[in-house]
């Protein structure tokens, strides 16, 4: 998974070489040469821009622990690994201190770096993780907080900070599995009832004969069992939020109830005397077609233009693909955390490539379900295609076979054509490649180098296997992340391998 690091060095050469290393690694590297650039970067993209800083601790003007204090004060939380040639036990300490999460001496080598940068990322993605299931707890959880820059998903993000600060009803619609609740305590946090309390109600759930005791609550004696007050789910929410989910389900008789508690601000819990008063921020959430539901006859009308007030289509998935990613990545540390399984440091490109191709009709819950399932198969440090079988098989991948399709062998001279005698070099490289031989000499008569070579044979294996990473590393013998190193560095698009093969040796 590619991250952006903010790479923070006065020194020229030390930055070209910690930038290459970086990108080597499949990162993207961000350089600047002071701290004073790095902290206006830092604070710039505060929201989503980078994911770790690398920054030497001895600079002109603001040094590295300026730059670590800068960070502490602005609440920037990024993970920071610092380095210089004057390394001491003391310096450490302090660097420790000030907030970084890691220390190296000049000149690192690059396995050390790798390491320090994959322990790295790894705890900065679990302690986001964990400050935002502590947010989404204690209801400070905010627009900031959620997981996606998309398009589609900016655009409903702007709508519901516009509204937050109101006490309008919000009807959030969209399919099943969205994060239509995570949408409505986003809302509640970037509100004046931040912290309170946010209380959801699944109404599809309610048993018929206890919902309204449930929602309105009751008072002792009031029937059978009733052996105590109750004071239900509305006056729980009373101060905050009240989160009606699927709220297309509710029965007749409980939504005129319904319509009475927000048109009066009051409930009538059962065998009550009196009406009780609440204050309560409505939302309410629906993955069905309210307009045909009002139709039909099963939701009241008033009560659809109460809820209706202000309506927000929460985008499924497959409209926001480039949010995939990050949400992997979050689910990923979220699950480690919580599963103890603290050896998974990412996932390869593959498996990544092949999770934003699929169509998630589950949306956001399939997917988090999907990342539960691999971080529980994975053996390794990365999860990769095998551990996500089901998708895999969905999407025409096969995990884990071994079979390989029959490999074409031609020894020199052996390409059959009646015109065999007259054929072109161009002619001589087509016939090359539809038979599988891969010519060694150029069009000039020169022997063409390695590096060469080596890409038309990595051009032909993904022309041969149709696309599929993980046949072609396996028959060229490499792990899937060494193939995908080597596209980048040798410039190879792997979705035309072909035609460019074909122009290569032309």
């Amino acid at each position: 998974m590619t991250n952006t690091i903010l790479i923070v060095d006065d020194e020229p050469v030390q930055r070209r070489l910690l930038e290459n290393s970086v990108n080597k690694m499949g990162h993207r590297a961000v350089v600047c040469e002071d701290g004073d650039t790095a902290v206006h970067l830092l604070r710039e993209n505060a929201g989503n821009g980078f994911d770790l800083v690398i920054l030497d601790l001895v600079m002109p003007g603001l040094d590295g622990m300026g730059v670590l204090k800068s960070m502490r004060d602005a609440g920037l939380d990024q993970p920071v690994i610092v380095q210089t040639a004057r390394g001491g036990i003391e310096t450490v300490v302090e660097a420790m201190r000030a907030g970084a999460v890691d220390f190296c001496v000049k000149p690192v080598s690059m396995e050390r770096l790798k390491i320090s940068i994959q322990n790295a990322l790894k705890l900065g993605a679990m302690e986001e993780a964990v400050a935002k299931i502590r947010k989404s707890t204690n209801g400070t959880f905010t627009f900031d907080d959620m997981i996606g820059d998309s398009a589609a998903m900016t655009k409903v993000t702007k709508l519901g900070k516009r509204v937050a600060t109101s006490t309008i009803p919000i009807l959030i619609e969209g399919e099943s599995g969205v994060g239509k609740e995570v949408f409505a305590k986003a809302i509640q946090g970037s509100s004046d009832r931040r912290g309170k309390a946010f209380v959801t109600v699944n109404c599809g759930a309610l048993p018929e004969n206890l919902a309204e005791s449930i929602l309105f609550g009751h008072e002792k004696g009031s029937f059978t069992g009733a052996t105590s007050n109750h004071v239900g789910k509305f006056k729980e929410a009373d101060g905050g939020t009240l989160f009606l989910d699927e709220v297309g389900e509710l029965t007749l008789e409980l939504q005129v109830k319904l319509l009475r508690a927000i048109q009066e601000g009051e409930i009538d819990p059962v065998g009550a005397k009196r009406p009780v008063s609440t204050d309560f921020r409505l939302i309410s959430a629906t993955n069905r077609d309210m307009i045909e539901l009002v139709k039909s006859g099963q939701f009241r009308e008033d009560l659809y233009y109460r809820l209706n007030v202000f309506p927000i289509n929460v985008p499924s998935l497959r409209t926001r693909k480039s949010d995939i990613a990050a949400l992997v990545r979050h689910f990923t540390a979220q699950i480690c955390l919580e599963e103890g399984r603290r050896h998974i440091v990412g996932i390869e490109h593959d498996a990544l490539a092949m999770l934003e191709a699929y169509d998630w009709p589950g949306n956001i819950r399939q997917l988090e379900n999907t990342i539960f399932r691999a971080v529980v198969l994975c053996d390794g440090n990365r999860l990769g295609i095998d551990e996500f079988p089901q998708i895999a098989v969905a999407m025409g991948v096969e995990p884990g076979d071994e079979a390989q399709e029959p490999q074409t062998i031609i020894e020199s001279g052996s390409i059959e054509s009646p015109m065999q005698g007259a054929l072109t070099p161009e002619q001589l490289a087509e016939a090359a490649l539809d038979e599988g031989l891969l010519p060694a000499l150029s069009e000039e008569g020169a022997m063409r180098s390695l590096e060469e070579l080596e890409a038309d044979m990595i051009r032909f294996a993904i022309d041969h296997h149709k696309g599929r990473m993980t046949r072609v590393a396996r028959s060229l013998q490499i792990g899937r992340s060494t193939l995908y190193r080597k596209l980048k560095e040798l410039g190879i698009d792997a979705n035309e391998p072909r035609e460019t093969a074909r122009q290569a040796v032309a």
